[in-house]
């Protein structure tokens, strides 16, 4: 019954979204660089959670961030990401909201968030990324004593499969410059 707002569609939101439908969650995204008419904004993932604007709500950022029970990043570190989720952007998700960041250090404004959970504003915030890594001592002082809030380190992806899938895409990516095939 919770909204769901995915910031980016690409692969790993896509996922994302997949779990979350098959949870019962609305699910709604952002992404500038997703055509309007691109099929992933109408796959129907589920049997049981199709509503008549397909299973996920192409919307404004803006709408996005003010709209979501839960926040969840997926977009790359660059100049216009950057700082993206800042102060003014926690205070106008709803009380209570979650933030979610495993995309890229940078995008969170980290002292704002600190402080957005410590006013209660937030009800949580998982962080997987951070401006400085490793998260140091120094680095992570902003979250010392804060509630509600998961620090974790960006290594899910360090697996022997991952490696493995990641090397092959990329000779595959190779030899598709190089042959043309």
């Amino acid at each position: 019954g919770k909204r769901l707002g995915l910031v980016g569609f690409g692969a790993i939101a896509r996922e994302t979204a997949r779990r979350a439908a098959a949870l019962g969650m609305a699910v709604a995204a952002h992404d500038p660089f997703v055509a309007a008419d691109d099929p992933a904004w109408t796959q129907t993932w589920t049997q049981t959670w199709t509503p008549a604007s397909g299973p996920v709500e192409r919307t404004a950022l803006d709408a996005l961030i003010a709209g979501s029970d839960v926040l969840s990043l997926h977009v790359p570190l660059t100049d216009a990401t950057r700082g993206l989720i800042d102060a003014a952007a926690l205070a106008r998700m709803p009380t209570g909201a979650i933030l979610i960041n495993a995309a890229r250090g940078g995008i969170v404004d980290e002292a704002a968030v600190a402080a957005a959970l410590r006013s209660g504003h937030l009800g949580g915030a998982a962080l997987d990324v951070f401006e400085r890594e490793p998260l140091d001592a120094a680095a992570g002082a902003v979250f010392a004593g804060v509630p509600n809030l998961i620090l974790t380190p960006h290594i899910a992806g360090v697996t022997r499969e991952s490696n493995v899938r990641v090397s092959a895409v990329t000779a595959a990516a190779v030899r598709r410059h190089l042959t043309g095939r």
